[in-house]
């Protein structure tokens, strides 16, 4: 008859039948536990509100986020490893489950750091109360060129773990690099450009430009180009590297608008009716509304007119707000001329008769 103590000494590749047996134990336990605490904590996280996120400290909430993007694999990587630890194995599957620990490991780490950019700029943008339009429209290239910088980092940790010299590696890549960065250098000066644009800021989503002879409202600030929404309803692509190039005029962030309005009277008008005409106008633009009054001035002596120039602010960048006050400001101004029995000047045209001899010149 078997006793415990002989089925204890049973050994299978090499390890007792006890090391397994705790070895199973640690591996269920902990594959266990650790999915309810993700569980528990991811279903609280979702409970919160966007009020109640903002009240927490960051800390907290990022510890919370990395719990919740932890992965399964890294889960059963977890466990695997803890079991490993009451059990020897050859150094061939000692080998297979180092490797399968460590890529398992620095994948979850990237992934981990990728949610924590996304956190800091998501965080950013939310105390913000949602009007970062320069960051939200630079987000996919803060996202790209980090990506970048951290799977090279996890890439080369996970490397330098598991043994490889990555010395020679860089050097390589060094060189590599140098003859890919000369075949693609169009891309990575559009990458470059865009990083500028998100360093310098000098447009966002939602802002109009000129660019060159292109005209829109700024729609995506990508990696490689920016995509515009023209008036005529056209979609403009332009690269970041030919934007960078370019003159770029951005109504988004014009303060105030600038207009410059001149009209004429006719030189009949009495000069105690020019002298009053500036103070006249100046009562029409106080009348409007989003509207600031700069000057008025009799200035220039025209072929068929006495010159005035018009000078005032629309304090709202809007178009559409300029137009209707022009308009506005147009028809108040051609009701109060009339009233003062003041002409406005039409443009005249010369008509030119030449009267030609019947029957044309006689030769000499």
């Amino acid at each position: 008859m078997l006793r415990w103590q002989d089925i204890t000494q049973f050994e299978f590749l090499g390890n007792p039948v006890m090391n397994w047996g705790l070895a199973v134990v640690t591996f269920l336990v902990t594959l266990t536990v650790l999915p309810i605490i993700k569980g528990f904590i991811a279903a609280r996280r979702r409970s919160w509100t966007p009020d109640d996120r903002l009240q927490f400290h960051s800390a907290i909430e990022l510890t919370t986020l990395l719990v919740a993007r932890t992965s399964r694999a890294f889960l059963f990587a977890v466990a695997l490893y803890l079991a490993s630890r009451h059990l020897t194995f050859p150094p061939r599957l000692e080998r297979v489950i180092t490797i399968v620990i460590v890529c398992v490991f620095w994948l979850q780490v990237g992934l981990w750091a990728m949610a924590a950019v996304r956190f800091g700029i998501e965080r950013r943008r939310a105390r913000s109360a949602g009007l970062d339009a320069v960051l939200a429209g630079s987000m996919d290239v803060i996202l790209f060129c980090a990506g970048l910088i951290i799977w090279a980092m996890v890439l080369l940790l996970a490397l330098d773990n598991l043994g490889i010299q990555i010395k020679p590696l860089l050097a390589g890549l060094g060189i590599g690099g140098i003859a890919i960065a000369l075949s693609v250098q169009t891309l990575l000066g559009d990458l470059l450009a865009s990083m500028s644009i998100t360093l310098d800021k000098p447009f966002s989503v939602g802002d109009s430009l000129t660019i060159g002879d292109f005209q829109g409202t700024v729609e995506h600030i990508g990696v490689r180009s920016t995509k515009l929404r023209s008036l005529s309803g056209e979609q403009i692509i332009i690269a970041n590297a030919d934007i960078v190039k370019a003159r770029v005029r951005n109504f988004g962030r014009m303060g105030d608008r600038r207009a410059v309005f001149p009209f004429g009277v006719s030189y009949d008008t009495p000069t105690d009716v020019l002298a009053a005409i500036p103070g006249e106008v100046r009562k029409i633009i106080e009348a409007q509304r989003d509207t600031r009054f700069d000057r008025c001035h009799f200035l220039t002596y025209g072929d068929t007119a006495l010159q005035f120039e018009l000078v005032y602010f629309v304090t709202k960048p809007d178009f559409g707000v300029y137009a209707d006050t022009q308009q506005a400001i147009n028809l108040a101004l051609l009701d109060r001329l009339r009233e003062m029995k003041v002409q406005l000047a039409a443009p005249t045209r010369a008509l030119v008769y030449v009267e030609l001899p019947v029957g044309g010149a006689k030769s000499g």
